[in-house]
């Protein structure tokens, strides 16, 4: 009987131990397969461009662990959606882990969505500006038939429908850098905050105007050009500054999309009268994500009264 036991364990042991040399197998052979053929790629999304070329593409900023927020944003804002004959799609650009069993996981839900783009490289806060740099390096190299290429993260809001109407109304559709614009920053040079700069980093006693990473816009020319011109600077881990620095380069100017603010930094009080003629909002969480797309979208068609325009923030 005890035989039979010990003989048992044995085999459940061997058993674990080769489920676990078949994951660690799956996942090397990946990493062979991504590097030979998809040009440094952990990950890629399933689309040609070439054949259904995007009116845009939003990019979002994920972490890891913040897979309840992707779910939420498939389903609302970020859910592949023709509007006014416009394609619109959305992906989550991701770092790796040094965990084996976190990138395998981040396999299964590529795999499974097919819209996450990723390659090799620490997922943290300081490579922030790889990740956006990642994102644009895929339009450049696998979707520059796309018009328009929106960055933001996955704490934001982002009324897809107001942002495709604005962009829809543009006579031009190349040379556009546009969103929460800012002027006359200063590099903040105290170690202990977290926005930190040293001098050799850059020098410059002001930044260039550029446009708060929560969100902002790019027609795909200059996405394309700010991965190609970011090879020439030194990268800092202020992403949103450092496109700005790219831009300056290239002589655009950030514009603004409408007369009335529309990209947001902060968090907009919600009413649906409020969201329907905003682009962003940040600091949202998964649940009211959720929340306010559905209010969103069952309030469209409803008037509002003129005076819903003054916003509170």
């Amino acid at each position: 009987m005890v035989a039979k036991i010990s003989f048992k364990r044995q085999f459940l042991i061997y058993l674990l131990l080769l489920v676990l040399a078949c994951l660690i197998t799956i996942i090397l052979l990946n990493y062979i397969v991504t590097f030979i053929m998809r040009k440094s790629f952990l990950e890629l999304p399933d689309i040609d461009c070439r054949k259904n070329p995007p009116f845009l593409v939003i990019l979002v900023s994920s972490e890891l662990g913040e897979r309840k927020a992707r779910m939420i944003i498939r389903k609302t804002w970020g859910k592949e959606r023709v509007i006014a004959d416009k394609l619109i799609v959305t992906f989550f650009l991701l770092g790796n882990h040094f965990w084996p069993y976190r990138q395998f996981n981040v396999t299964m839900e590529s795999l499974h969505y097919k819209d996450i783009i990723q390659k090799n490289f620490m997922d943290s806060y300081n490579n922030l500006t790889l990740k956006t740099l990642m994102g644009f390096e895929w339009i450049h190299k696998f979707c520059p038939q796309a018009t328009f290429v929106m960055k933001t993260d996955s704490d934001m809001f982002v009324n897809v429908y107001y942002l495709t109407e604005l962009l829809w109304k543009r006579k031009n559709t190349t040379r556009l850098y546009t969103g929460s614009v800012k002027m006359g920053e200063k590099p903040i040079r105290d170690p202990d905050i977290k926005w930190y700069i040293s001098e050799e980093e850059y020098p410059e006693k002001f930044y260039p105007p550029f446009c708060s990473g929560t969100g902002y816009v790019l027609s795909s020319d200059v996405a394309s050009q700010v991965y190609i011109v970011s090879k020439q600077i030194t990268v800092i881990k202020l992403e949103d500054v450092f496109v700005g620095i790219c831009v300056e380069k290239l002589k655009i100017q950030p514009e603004k999309l409408h007369t009335e603010p529309v990209f947001f930094s902060s968090e907009i009080f919600f009413s649906p009268c409020h969201y329907r003629k905003i682009v962003t909002s940040h600091h949202i969480t998964p649940n009211q994500i959720l929340i306010y797309w559905n209010a969103l979208e069952r309030f469209m068609d409803e008037k509002c009264p003129n005076e819903q325009r003054s916003l509170q923030i």
